[in-house]
């Protein structure tokens, strides 16, 4: 029996319905010991192809993390990021927007920090801030926001087009596992910082975030660019399947490292005959 693979498993589809429960276990490990053995096995296989991706210089990954307040994605960015070579990623973190960039069209700043060819990129949040908290908070008028589902999908689009592999993955966190993790920041001091009194305000429109994101979910799932929904209440878990979904697309892309310009046989004459200082 083929094994199944995490893409497969995780990708959200049209009509799909629900999304998995925050604690499930849909595919691959069932236990912390398990998935941190499959998570070193992992390490070394991404470490040869970004290795390759590096070397090709001709296409480009982008990791999309989204998620309520303390789903992950910094978690990810540490345990998932640290497999690969950090000289061929490139991690944006992005927060409300600033006075300069409020002055542009709201993929203005996404365009700046995108991967270059070689590059695995990951957004700790992303353009879709600009349909989530700008929906909900109503930053911006229904009109607006709701234009840039279109907009978002043609970006995209020219992502796909110019090189550029998505993978968009949801951080499906509870209310519970979430109210949890708040009170951990606030009773540990060395956490405090990662605390803020709008997680609390956020938390109290969980509803009109799951609608929000239902959304989002919804209109910019393409063929192209598919959203991921990934468990997020067990740590282990989410590091795990966000690595393997990485895996699977650097192997699915399986880059090759371009041929030698020079002739090896000569150059290997040169350092096993002719070298002087042998």
């Amino acid at each position: 029996m083929a094994k199944a693979r995490v893409r497969d498993t995780l990708r959200l589809r049209p009509g799909d319905g629900a999304l998995p429960d925050p604690r499930d276990t849909p595919v691959g490990p069932t236990g912390k010991a398990e998935a941190a053995e499959a998570v070193a096995a992992i390490k070394s296989r991404l470490g040869k192809l970004q290795e390759a991706l590096w070397a090709e210089k001709r296409r480009s990954v982008l990791v999309v993390l989204q998620g309520m307040d303390t789903s992950g994605k910094g978690g990810v960015v540490r345990h998932v990021c640290g497999l690969v070579n950090p000289q061929g990623l490139r991690v944006t973190g992005f927060g409300a927007p600033t006075r300069a960039e409020l002055r542009h069209d709201f993929l203005w700043r996404v365009r700046k920090q995108l991967p270059g060819p070689g590059y695995i990129g990951v957004f700790d949040r992303s353009h879709y801030e600009d349909v989530l908290v700008a929906r909900v908070d109503g930053l911006v008028p229904e009109e607006v926001w709701r234009a840039r589902y279109d907009e978002i999908n043609d970006f995209e689009a020219e992502l796909t087009e110019s090189g550029t592999t998505l993978v968009k993955v949801f951080l499906h966190l509870s209310p519970g596992e979430q109210r949890e993790r708040l009170i951990a920041r606030l009773t540990d001091p060395a956490k405090q910082w990662k605390y803020s009194p709008a997680d609390v305000a956020a938390r109290a429109r969980w509803s009109d975030y799951e609608e929000a994101y239902d959304e989002a979910m919804r209109r910019c799932a393409t063929d192209t660019a598919p959203w991921y929904a990934i468990p997020a209440d067990r740590k282990w878990y989410r590091n795990w399947a966000v690595a393997s979904l990485l895996l699977e697309t650097l192997e699915d892309l399986a880059p090759v490292p371009p041929a030698p310009t020079y002739d090896v046989a000569a150059e290997l004459a040169r350092i096993t005959d002719a070298d002087p200082l042998a």
